[in-house]
């Protein structure tokens, strides 16, 4: 998941120990593996080279699953969240510091849209050469999802599955207690914003301060609006509770894309949230 990981786990002295874990941990690397835009036999890489060839690609269930729900917040989002907009990174590279010019983005630019995607019933066909999907910017939760069902599955009713700080939780510590969750603080490194307490269900979070670029004094995060090609502005970084990681993980990349209406958008989902804006104000209901 290139992010640290963890699984928490209490477990019942019958329970074959290696058993359990190897199997939660065998789900977080069977779909790493599979949604992985780096490995060459992932479905990622197969469906990015069928776009690049112009051919028509069949998927499994699970796959039509992912793409279902990023198909719902595209078209819910007004096309704000679009797992096309993974081919910006061509132009913008984290690792270097460097500002791409505005003639690199508009060169990508018609290379992001969803909406230029023909997907129906397990079939995709892309209608521009070049186009990519990037399942990152939900697998991740949606592993942590999996890898606590699975977990659940084995008898386990006490633990957590934490990937790259999003957090599924499965049942309460062994005396009833909830987990207390730490949500990072977007500009002072090692402190802590808040911490939450979560008896079940999942907490995510997102911002700008893992991935970004510091240039004349401005900075530019990783989250990238896909009509643009530019950073959004507005939050620097969001946390969600929800029933599932999924859930909480896309509702927070939604606010980051919604900037300064981030806020009043959450409050209109539901769910139990803290943001801090770039005024430095936390913002929220937790």
């Amino acid at each position: 998941m290139g992010s640290p990981c963890a699984v928490h786990l209490y477990l019942n002295s019958s329970e074959p120990k290696a058993l359990v874990v190897d199997q939660v941990i065998a789900e977080v690397v069977r779909l790493e593996r599979k949604y992985s835009r780096y490995r060459d036999d992932s479905i990622a890489s197969a469906i990015n080279r069928a776009a690049n060839d112009g051919e028509p690609i069949q998927v499994d269930e699970e796959t039509s699953l992912l793409l279902d729900y990023a198909n719902t917040l595209f078209c819910e989002s007004d096309g704000l969240f679009d797992i096309t907009s993974g081919v910006l990174r061509r132009a913008w590279n984290f690792k270097c510091n460097v500002i791409p010019e505005q003639r690199q983005l508009d060169a990508l630019l018609p290379l992001v849209g969803w909406n230029n995607v023909e997907w129906q019933q397990s079939c995709l066909r892309f209608s521009v050469p070049g186009m990519e999907l990037d399942f990152g910017g939900y697998v991740k939760e949606y592993a942590a999802d999996c890898a606590a069902a699975v977990a659940h599955r084995l008898g386990v009713r006490h633990g957590l599955v934490e990937l790259g700080g999003d957090v599924r939780v499965i049942g309460p510590h062994l005396d009833g207690r909830p987990w207390r969750v730490g949500v990072r603080h977007p500009r002072l490194p090692e402190a802590v914003l808040a911490e939450v307490s979560v008896l079940q269900g999942a907490v995510a979070s997102s911002g700008d301060y893992e991935r970004a670029i510091v240039h004349n004094g401005k900075r530019y995060g990783h989250i990238l609006d896909p009509r643009t090609g530019w950073p959004v502005s507005g939050l620097v970084a969001v946390t969600v509770l929800a029933d599932h990681c999924l859930l909480a993980g896309t509702a927070c990349t939604l606010a980051m894309l919604n900037g300064e209406h981030g806020p009043a958008w959450l409050d209109q989902l539901g769910v139990k949230w803290l943001a801090m804006n770039q005024k430095g104000e936390v913002l929220g209901n937790l």
